[in-house]
């Protein structure tokens, strides 16, 4: 099988997350206006527990399956063996969290038992999804391909369909239908790369055992990514904190898809070279993706403290200004779950360090229910922002400590010289402009076309070995 290109990969995967970026920006201002504060707190809230049984339904067999797949990428046989393996086990343990969902939220009378029924098809088309196939078989055009398509239907659909406060069922219903007729498409492609397997032959419960090695990060890892909003719910009456929050989350978790979407094109090749014992190469990707990390994260803290001020008025319209001082307090993450993503997903994870891994997002978990539970009380949605922040760093710190044979903190720190400096400069002059403009939309419209180039501009006069070398390659690319 031909080696795909990791800058066409990680290009393929960029671009459905800048897409990712752009559509929330169309309507999330429409939705925040339309359904309120409150309605979309309640679908946050709904949406964090179906997401639960989602994560106990899948257990860790996405992540696992596609580093299996990565490892055979060159054996069809394997591939199709395992492939039909994952997806039965999949299914069982889907219908397994299926059952118990209905019998807990759906069957039984409560404020929200409508849309707890509309997202039993959530749960339904999480089974049905196999982009992890794809993925570690480095084939991310037809992932982007399904998701880019799906979402720009939904938001057709939104627009058309979601009027009135009176509508947030059509909401669910959009985003569930969408899910499972997006996950349904890629089933068309699999001809192509299987071929036939005697079923008896097959032995499903072989992965049972290393998924659920997996699984145990990624509940640690969903308790400091849902958990907060349940809590919040749960403890505060008012569900327009939920809804503060999850705009915040929500902004934040767009821009940082694009530092971790690296992540996603790393991990197959990282195994695949794990699997061909070839350290060199490894090394040489990790340094890359360190970069890449850096290169994104410190523009978009020093961005988001610069223009949430005047950003949120103008994408969210009045009554979410508590969204600015969240987006302020939750910006660091971008470069903890940056750097977390590379250590934990990229190089741990490939390199069957599971246990290394579970570690480290255990203890984030724990620092973020502590916190939760002291802060959230007294201040709300402040509290879980806080709680956070200080789990990504957790997870963060301790990756780094367990790696730090491998790659040296030193090393690590030194390439973040450039990305700072130059952030920190753009930091000035989008305040400046802040100060001269007073027009929220002008300001924020200027701030972040002025601010891009500023930086640009700093890391090319600072001659920026990473930035030079990715421009030589692109004009080459061009002039070929």
């Amino acid at each position: 099988m031909n080696k795909k290109s990791i800058t066409k990969n990680y290009l393929y995967n960029l671009t459905y997350q800048i897409l990712v970026l752009i559509l929330p920006l169309i309507t999330a201002p429409y939705i925040s206006r339309v359904l309120g504060a409150e309605n979309i707190g309640i679908y946050s809230y709904t949406l964090s527990i179906s997401a639960y049984f989602i994560l106990f339904g899948s257990l860790g067999i996405a992540l696992y399956g596609q580093r299996e797949i990565a490892y055979k990428q060159e054996n069809t046989k394997e591939i199709t063996k395992i492939f039909f393996e994952v997806v039965f086990l999949r299914i069982i343990t889907t219908t397994i969290s299926l059952i118990i969902f209905y019998f807990t939220f759906v069957v039984k009378n409560n404020v929200y038992n409508i849309y707890y029924k509309v997202l039993t098809i959530e749960i339904i088309a999480s089974c049905l999804d196999i982009s992890w196939f794809f993925q570690g078989l480095e084939n991310f055009k037809k992932t982007v391909f399904r998701n880019t398509l799906v979402k720009l239907i939904s938001v057709i659909c939104i627009f058309l369909f979601v009027k009135t406060s009176d509508d947030l069922i059509i909401y669910f219903l959009i985003y569930v239908l969408s899910a499972i007729l997006g996950n349904i498409s890629l089933w068309f492609y699999l001809p192509k790369y299987l071929e036939k397997i005697n079923i008896r032959k097959i032995n499903i419960f072989r992965h049972l055992k290393p998924t659920i090695v997996l699984f145990i990060p990624q509940i640690a890892i969903q308790i400091y990514t849902l958990l907060d909003r349940i809590m919040i719910g749960t403890i505060i009456e008012d569900k327009s904190e939920v809804g503060f929050y999850e705009q915040s989350q929500k902004i934040v978790r767009m821009a940082l898809t694009v530092i971790t979407s690296i992540g996603t094109v790393m991990l197959p090749r990282i195994a695949n070279c794990f699997e061909n014992n070839d350290k060199s190469k490894i090394s040489v990707y990790m340094n890359k993706s360190f970069r890449v990390v850096f290169l994104l994260a410190f523009p978009m803290i020093f961005g988001i403290l610069a223009i949430s001020d005047s950003f949120v008025p103008v994408f969210f319209g009045e009554g979410y200004e508590k969204v600015s001082i969240l987006l302020k307090i939750i910006s660091p993450i971008m470069l903890f779950t940056g750097l977390s993503n590379a250590t934990g997903i990229q190089y741990l994870l490939p390199t069957k360090r599971q246990k290394q891994y579970t570690k480290s997002v255990i203890y984030g978990a724990i620092v973020n229910v502590i916190l939760n539970s002291c802060l959230i009380w007294k201040y709300g949605a402040i509290g879980a922002s806080i709680g956070t922040v200080f789990a990504e760093f957790t997870v963060m710190s301790v990756q780094i400590y367990y790696i730090r044979n491998e790659f040296k903190l030193r090393n690590i720190l030194i390439l973040t010289k450039n990305y700072f400096i130059s952030s920190f400069i753009m930091y000035i002059i989008c305040i400046g402009l802040d100060n001269i403009i007073t027009n929220n939309f002008y300001s924020t419209a200027i701030q972040i076309l002025v601010g891009s180039i500023s930086y640009v501009i700093c890391l090319l006069i600072m001659k920026d070995n990473f930035v030079l070398e990715e421009l030589k390659k692109i004009k080459n690319k061009i002039l070929k």
